[in-house]
């Protein structure tokens, strides 16, 4: 059985790792295939595939692009993206810019609360080589500061939907993001679906040209996952899985993959034109 692991993110967003650290990390944990997807940003995938190149992990291009459906924020996964595809390109380089902006919201609030922490040392925790600022650097801030003792804890008191720091962000609607996936040689897959809101908009998305729905991870309780593989084969989507792995300091890469036939219609599908 080849490994999967279809939903990756490395420091070109909120991850621990460089991309080719990633591709190395993967070869280390027996995984056969990895797709790399950072939000927003496909700045990473060059310096992944040049990583894997005559290796033993084989790089499927990726991207997870951060979307509204109504008041529900959405995230898409595009697979087969060029690397250099001009509409991502275009969308990262606004992306990018209001994330900025997002957190540096955060952090005056967080200021305006009493808490010793700057924008400084956002940047310090995103690292040099970090293109998508996120909540999760945020949070590292937040933990290298004292201000808080665990990721977990900056979520649940500030970052978090509810939190006293949360800033939502203006994103696009999510017919537009799967069009620019598409438009981009990908194919889009819903990432990580609530269940509720999955239930509520699943046909709309099939019919916005919706590719896939990511079905297994770590965290979807079993009867999601079951619900979710049945409607994929009902609309002919691909049941897709993959860990949401972000670093070495929450979870072991490989603790969790799928069988690649499981999901061979993803991985040898053709670029769109």
């Amino acid at each position: 059985m080849k490994r999967a692991d279809l939903h990756i993110h490395t420091r070109a967003s909120d991850g621990e790792l460089s991309p080719a650290e990633v591709v190395q990390a993967a070869a280390a944990a027996r995984l056969d295939v990895i797709a790399i997807t950072d939000h927003d940003t496909i700045g990473g995938l060059a310096e992944a595939l040049e990583a894997a190149r005559g290796g033993p992990v084989r790089v499927v291009t990726g991207v997870e692009v951060s979307s509204r459906q109504g008041e529900d924020e959405i995230h898409i996964l595009g697979y087969h993206v060029a690397p250099d595809a001009a509409p991502l390109l275009a969308h990262e380089h606004g992306a990018l810019g209001r994330r900025q902006e997002r957190a540096r919201e955060m952090v005056r609030r967080l200021q305006g609360m009493g808490v010793t922490v700057d924008y400084e040392d956002v940047m310090r925790a995103a690292g040099t080589d970090a293109r998508a600022i996120g909540r999760p650097h945020v949070a590292r801030a937040l933990v290298a500061r004292g201000a808080v003792r665990s990721m977990h804890e900056a979520f649940d008191r500030y970052l978090g939907d509810a939190g006293s720091a949360f800033v939502m962000t203006l994103l696009p609607p999510v017919r537009d993001a799967i069009e620019m996936i598409r438009a981009s040689g990908g194919y889009a897959v819903w990432a990580h679906p609530d269940p509720v809101i999955f239930e509520r908009e699943i046909h709309n998305f099939a019919e916005y040209g919706l590719a896939g729905i990511e079905c297994f991870r770590p965290n979807t309780p079993a009867n999601d996952a079951k619900r979710y593989r049945a409607v994929a084969r009902e609309l002919g989507l691909w049941a897709t899985g993959g860990s949401d792995w972000h670093g070495p300091h929450r979870n072991r890469l490989g603790d969790f993959y799928i069988d690649a036939e499981e999901v061979r219609g993803l991985l040898d599908a053709v670029p769109h034109d």
